[in-house]
């Protein structure tokens, strides 16, 4: 097996805002793989000052490429590596998933190119490529994945305009990005949400990216508590567990966990900090968390606990897109009822093409 990195920057069709910053590029690298006529690719986009592997560039493509040749050595040694279907959990003899626990994005990317190059036939005729990784009714085109509408944050004017063009393309589940504007004005759109639709009608999630100080984060979550909100993200920043425990037991809110997750790859600390903050939720990233492996292991683990969670993309290319959508597919199965966080596709002028369409509120794999 060969292999090769190719690195590609891809441009917003709009400034992509958070409480940290805002985006107008996403670089990211892909991983090609390559044996006898066989041809897979992964991705690996770690997010700048988020990721727990985001390195500068060239330290990232030196410890992406140390990767690939060890697991093109590895492989050769020991013939065909397992797919994540075959995987119940982490092979601490695996090079792969022990030796880049630390390094989600490039798990997630080389997880993602075997899985390609795997689901193609040895004997193939000629070079190949695959983009179907799981063998799932959303990967066979037969079923749509319900996908929360995503309101990226901005001005109010802007909020409320994207906002309504979410909804008026069909969305019953939407997403707002808060922190970043003058919170009486994030209260008042929410407010205008409900004055219009019900929570029968629209499921409403805030994001807040851990933007609320913690003396203000309580009383602002029994403000917004008001307007029957399905669940809040990260409301105030990570690390602090004890604050976050707090706030999961007074919350008038469900909270959910997203960036508290990242950097936390052990699985005996996994399990210790779940236990400890004792979230309603956990959202997962494979680029972020752990890669399909990691996620997998926090998703067992917090079924133990009696702890919810879904998955979402980390603005990732269709490359990405395409695979987490599967591996959530994998996970949860072919009758998908809670929305996942699958609806960035359209962000970029120069997205990679894929086989993936929204039709009103669902993701689909085209036949």
């Amino acid at each position: 097996m060969t292999y090769e990195i190719e690195e590609r920057k891809l441009h917003f069709k709009q400034p992509a805002g958070t409480s940290r910053e805002v985006y107008t590029t996403r670089q990211i690298w892909l991983v090609h793989l390559y044996d006898g006529n066989r041809h897979g690719v992964g991705e690996c986009a770690p997010l700048p000052d988020l990721s727990c592997d985001a390195l500068p560039d060239d330290e990232y493509v030196t410890v992406l490429d140390q990767a690939c040749a060890a697991l093109c050595r590895w492989q050769d040694s020991q013939g065909d590596f397992p797919s994540c279907e075959q995987r119940s959990g982490l092979d601490r003899d695996c090079p792969l998933c022990e030796s880049l626990r630390n390094y989600p994005s490039m798990l997630f990317g080389l997880e993602t190119a075997l899985l390609s190059l795997n689901s193609i036939p040895a004997d193939a005729p000629t070079r190949s490529l695959s983009h179907l990784l799981f063998d799932t009714a959303f990967s066979r085109g037969e079923v749509g994945i319900p996908i929360n509408g995503l309101v990226w944050m901005g001005n109010y004017d802007e909020m409320l305009h994207r906002l309504e063009t979410k909804l008026e393309q069909g969305f019953r589940c939407v997403k707002l990005k808060i922190g970043a504007i003058d919170f009486d004005q994030e209260l008042d759109l929410v407010k205008r949400i409900r004055e219009r639709f019900s929570f029968h009608e629209v499921e409403l999630r805030l994001d807040a990216n851990g933007a609320f100080p913690y003396d203000e984060a309580l009383y602002k979550l029994e403000l917004l508590s008001q307007y029957a909100i399905h669940s809040i993200e990260q409301p105030i920043r990570q690390g602090q567990w004890a604050f976050m425990a707090e706030l999961c037991r007074e919350s008038p809110l469900p909270i959910a966990l997203d960036e508290e997750l990242i950097g936390v790859n052990d699985p005996a600390i996994k399990r210790h900090m779940l236990n400890i903050i004792k979230p309603r939720y956990i959202i997962l990233k494979p680029s972020l968390h752990g890669g399909m492996t990691g996620c997998r292991e926090w998703i067992d683990i917090a079924n133990d606990l009696g702890i919810g969670s879904w998955i979402t993309s980390a603005l990732e290319s269709n490359i990405g897109l395409n695979a987490i959508a599967q591996f959530a597919s994998s996970v949860y199965g072919d009758h998908i009822t809670m929305p996942q966080g699958l609806g960035t596709g359209q962000l970029f002028t120069d997205n990679i093409p894929m086989p993936l369409e929204i039709r009103g509120d669902q993701l689909w794999r085209c036949r």
